[in-house]
């Protein structure tokens, strides 16, 4: 069951005091900020495969394969040995209500409640509604609780009663289903690895790569703003939707240091601290970015699978095999980059515009790997037709529907110098290009 749990997060996370004190490394930033590590070596981490995270202005709650510990007053507390479900058990999810009340979604056991004194499990339910990979757990405006689980689908617990929602009978794109979100309409968005659903109450709408501006079909991460934008950490890259239209981030056109995004936090100034397969970043939602990596901070290196801040803006990265870092004091600068520093974010506008003939002054770029086998294109449309013409006029290659930042695979393309024509809703645009 163990090394399922594992393959499926590859796939794209007290009633008796007992404290442990702990030594963990500290180190100071150049901004002034504190960065301090936990792991297994240096502090009493119950584990170092950090899967989820629940910050408060007290300390941290960390899920991690090997059960649930907690940080607070500068030690750490080994919540497993309280509860026999969490014993070495995998710890996906972690959400505190409004009352306080821990939630916490596990591998094998389904969701288990801690109000401070007493352990509430669903084992009934669990196996009933088949609640394995309780992957995360959300409230909504009425206190119902929408229960997303891996390979089981969308369950909800109203405090007394247990529904569940799978593709067969509803508008649910997936059973896979990774995140949550309720917006200010009290609307359930439901991200999977095809895309994303939204829920009404009565009525289901779904977002894929087809229909709208998302960079890839497998959102691990959604979060909302407070003008009710959504971000969606996809494996694409970033992207956001404010209703009307798509904007996308990834290392082509901006600092974000993976296409892959596992995770997503906003603070309270409105920040997005963005967790990736390398490295993580903070996002003023606009052109202003800060990267954080093994080369020029503490974080741990590889793989930052969540993200957690707290209300005093205290930020928690937690890595999926090194542990967990804690940044504290952090301030934005007022400006890390120039619009001219690197290309504008995909603008991903209504697929319901229509062509405009003639040159065209969409911003476009060729990104080469030559050495992979494959080049990008960064475009502001919603798609394009993407043409390869040799010296001779012939059209070698075309590429229908192409989204910014998808790769275009050149092996099978005769070296030589090419006109790539990029279509899209605003005109055609010629660029050389020297495929070597």
């Amino acid at each position: 069951m163990r090394k399922m749990s594992v393959i499926l997060r590859a796939v794209i996370a007290l009633a008796i005091p007992f404290t442990f004190h702990l030594s963990p490394f500290t180190l100071q930033a150049q901004d002034n900020s504190t960065w301090t590590v936990y792991d297994t070596r240096s502090s009493d981490i119950c584990g170092n495969n950090i899967s989820a995270l629940a910050a408060d202005n007290k300390g941290v709650w960390a899920g991690t394969y090997q059960g649930l510990c907690r940080m607070s007053g500068g030690s750490w507390m080994d919540y497993s040995m309280f509860n026999d479900k969490l014993k070495d058990q995998s710890v996906n999810c972690l959400t505190i209500d409004s009352r306080g009340v821990l939630w916490i979604g596990t591998d094998d056991y389904g969701v288990i409640e801690w109000d401070g004194t007493n352990w509430t499990e669903y084992t009934d339910v669990t196996r009933r509604l088949k609640m394995k990979f309780v992957k995360e757990i959300v409230v909504d405006q009425d206190g119902v609780k929408w229960i997303g689980v891996t390979l089981g689908g969308l369950v909800t617990f109203d405090g007394s009663n247990w529904d569940k929602y799978t593709p067969d009978d509803c508008g649910l794109l997936s059973d896979f289903v990774l995140d949550l979100a309720i917006d200010r309409a009290n609307r359930k968005w439901i991200t999977t690895n095809a895309g994303v659903s939204v829920f009404n109450g009565s009525r289901w709408t779904s977002y894929t790569t087809g229909n709208s501006g998302l960079p890839d079909d497998i959102v691990p991460a959604i979060v909302i703003d407070k003008d009710n934008v959504k971000w969606f950490g996809t494996l694409g890259g970033l992207a956001s939707y404010d209703g009307q239209r798509w904007k996308v981030w990834n290392p082509n056109n901006s600092p974000l240091p993976s296409e892959q995004v596992n995770d997503i936090a906003i603070d309270a100034n409105g920040l997005l601290w963005i967790a990736t397969s390398k490295g993580a970043a903070v996002f003023d939602g606009v052109d202003n970015w800060v990267t954080f990596t093994s080369r020029n901070s503490q974080i741990p290196a590889g793989n930052i699978y969540k993200v957690a801040v707290a209300n005093n803006g205290t930020v928690w990265f937690g890595n999926d095999s090194k542990g967990l870092a804690k940044l504290s004091g952090f301030r934005m600068p007022e400006k890390t980059m120039t619009s001219n520093d690197t290309p504008a974010p995909t603008d991903n506008r209504s697929n319901s515009e229509t062509s405009n003939p003639g040159p065209s002054d969409e911003h476009v770029r060729i990104n080469p790997h030559l050495d992979e086998g494959y080049i990008t294109i960064s475009i502001e449309s919603p798609s394009a037709t993407i043409t390869f013409t040799n010296k001779n006029g012939k059209v070698v290659k075309t590429v229908e529907n192409y989204v910014s930042g998808k790769k275009i695979k050149i092996t099978k393309i005769p070296k030589g110098m090419y006109i790539v024509g990029v279509k899209t809703v605003r005109g055609e645009k010629k660029i050389k290009f020297n495929l070597k």
